[in-house]
């Protein structure tokens, strides 16, 4: 009995596509910037400096809303640029 793995299958092209990319890497950094900057409390568990009257505490979490939705965007962007690039380098259709 045979077990085929998707991971373990070879691309059916003769030019290969590493499994890391640039792409892949800016992404995950992208993703990675907000889970740790919100992560690291004691970075921002300060009173001062006040911004219209709330603290950093809450003023720097309210921030980060806006940019998780950007970074996050940022790396659909780049996995998409990716997925081109290797549908591409497979023969595929890259449209």
């Amino acid at each position: 009995m045979s077990f085929d793995f998707p991971w373990m299958l070879e691309e059916p092209s003769s030019r290969t596509v590493p499994p890391v990319t640039a792409e892949r890497l800016l992404a995950g950094i992208a993703l990675a910037v907000p889970v740790v900057a919100l992560l690291w409390v004691s970075s921002y568990s300060k009173p001062d400096p006040v911004l219209g009257g709330m603290p950093l505490f809450y003023w720097y979490q309210l921030m980060w809303i806006p940019l998780t939705a950007l970074f996050t965007g940022a790396a659909h962007l780049l996995l998409t640029w990716d997925e081109k690039n290797r549908a591409a380098a497979r023969g595929g259709d890259a449209s």
